[in-house]
């Protein structure tokens, strides 16, 4: 049935609060309490399209999956979606903006991308990507422990001709990376992670879908190519029912591999995303402390994720291996006990992780943690292992942190906030593009070291001596500063000037002393 009279606003109310997600009316009103965010934006919206403001936070089917069916309503009447209201601010602010973005060929590095994501990301959607847990120092060792590692590279080798392509869990890559599962990715694009399908299927590389991707599952799958491979990001449902039928409709579309979220009972203290919370849309502070339903220990990390189940453990993995014949890899493990545990648990990996710094604060990073899993996994068996993968994320920006990676011992890599951030400041083309500087990155280090494929790259090649120390003896790095504290607000400030309407150069970037 449609129904047009959500416009003449009758269910604008508290009382009786009806919203439009995607042409559907649904009658929230008995929802409107519990909403993580408060009840405040879901009434900003009553009797209207809500889609614009839903879209972006929200994993497509939550509204439909979490409302019981007698509140769908029904179908919205044709041209109710004229009623959009007229552009926000923010919204005029993006454009501009966007339209003063550098040239993407003088894009050099994945640094670059972040720093325009920066700037023309709206506050909120920055703060849920670049957010960590608490003084946020995991995220920065991310970072930091690539450069306590030191390369030993070969001489006099014929590397004329150099190859970085690999299998990954037996699926063919250009590249010894795959792009890791993200969130939320129409924050940052209104493609989303459909952004990340094409170009991955354009240059041979692997994406992880998310569970809680901006785009269904099936979008993302339908968008990719005829045998392109894709992974798949689990959170498990506190309803294993729920996460059977997931698991099993994504075998079934012929995802390659699970890699199950471990290190998730609750999500951390994301500061950065909670603030957030505290200023509407006006940039007002929200000082009621008694206003209805808004949860201020809540950021849009909480407000979407309060279906995980704290429950999971080791006693869950033999269900898991009973309900699909994927490869299993347990992502986010940080001891070799658990290492160990994991091979004795028959999945088929691991990945090294502390969740991009975003759960346990002073957690130790993926690569750091990488040498002494290795070593423990070499008492176990042979080595590499064939039946048994090891993976790491966290803090990589170039190809030279994966080389790195690999001549300790990982498998491959996987890459999160670098692709996010290329394609929150240039869509499809920005993931392009980043994938083409990693291929460049990778010719050119591989030929440096006199490696001429990855089977090359050892632990004769680096110095991981200092990895474990952790005060005084990493450089400072001066580009990731710069990207961080300096080039967004010279673009900010050329918002307000406004002297041309040429895009800026990446080199006023660079030379601008503010």
């Amino acid at each position: 049935m449609a129904y047009s009279n959500c416009y003449s606003r009758p269910h604008a109310s508290r009382e009786s609060c009806w919203i439009i997600v995607h042409n559907r009316v649904y009658d929230i009103t008995d929802f409107l309490e519990e909403h993580p965010g408060g009840s405040k934006i879901i009434l900003r919206y009553a009797g209207q399209d809500a889609t614009a403001a839903y879209e972006p936070i929200h994993p497509p089917d939550m509204i439909s999956s979490n409302l019981p069916p007698e509140k769908h309503i029904g179908i919205a009447a044709a041209g109710t979606n004229a009623h959009k209201g007229p552009q926000t601010e923010e919204q005029k602010q993006r454009e501009i903006l966007l339209a003063s973005r550098p040239p993407l060929d003088e894009i050099l590095n994945l640094h670059d991308f972040e720093a325009v994501a920066r700037a023309v990301l709206p506050d909120k959607a920055w703060a849920y990507y670049s957010s960590a847990s608490d003084d946020e120092i995991a995220i920065r060792e991310n970072r930091a422990a690539y450069q306590r590692v030191w390369f030993l590279p070969r001489i006099l080798r014929d590397v004329t001709s150099v190859d970085w392509s690999t299998t990954i869990l037996g699926q063919k890559s250009s590249l010894p990376i795959y792009i890791s599962a993200t969130a939320l990715g129409k924050l940052g694009h209104p493609d989303g992670e459909l952004n990340l399908t094409r170009a991955a299927a354009k240059h041979g590389i692997i994406q992880m879908i998310p569970t809680l991707a901006s785009c269904s599952f099936d979008e993302i799958v339908d968008a990719a190519q005829p045998g392109q491979p894709l992974f798949l990001q689990l959170y498990v449902n506190r309803d294993r029912e729920v996460t059977k039928k997931y698991v099993q409709h994504a075998e079934k579309r012929g995802v390659k591999a699970l890699f199950i979220t471990v290190d998730a009972p609750q999500l951390g203290r994301r500061e950065k995303d909670m603030r957030m919370k505290f200023v509407d849309d006006g940039g007002t502070a929200k000082v009621q402390e008694g206003q209805a339903g808004v949860k201020k220990d809540q950021g849009i990390a909480r407000a979407i994720s309060s279906f995980i189940d704290p429950s999971l453990s080791w006693k869950d993995i033999p269900w898991f291996r009973s309900i699909t014949n994927m490869p299993i890899i347990l992502k986010g493990v940080a001891s070799s006990q658990d290492a160990i545990m994991a091979l004795e648990a028959n999945v088929q990996g691991i990945v090294l992780s502390n969740h991009g710094g975003r759960q346990l604060d002073n957690s130790r990073s993926g690569l750091e943690n990488l040498v002494d899993i290795v070593a423990a996994l070499k008492t176990r068996g042979p080595w590499p292992n064939p039946n048994f993968s090891v993976f790491i994320d966290g803090g990589v920006r170039r190809a030279s942190d994966v080389l790195k990676a690999l001549a300790l011992g990982a498998s491959a890599v996987g890459v999160g906030r670098g692709f996010l951030y290329a394609f929150s400041a240039y869509g499809q083309a920005g993931v392009e593009r980043a994938i083409e500087i990693l291929r460049d990155e990778f010719e050119m280090n591989l030929r440096l070291l006199g490696a001429r494929t990855l089977s090359d790259i050892g632990s004769d090649m680096v110095d991981a001596s200092g990895l474990h120390t952790h005060a005084g003896l990493t450089p400072e790095d001066n580009l990731f500063s710069a990207t961080c504290m300096v080039w967004s607000l010279v673009l900010r400030v050329k918002l307000t000037l406004m002297a041309s309407d040429q895009p800026l150069r990446l080199a006023q970037f660079r030379e601008s002393k503010l």
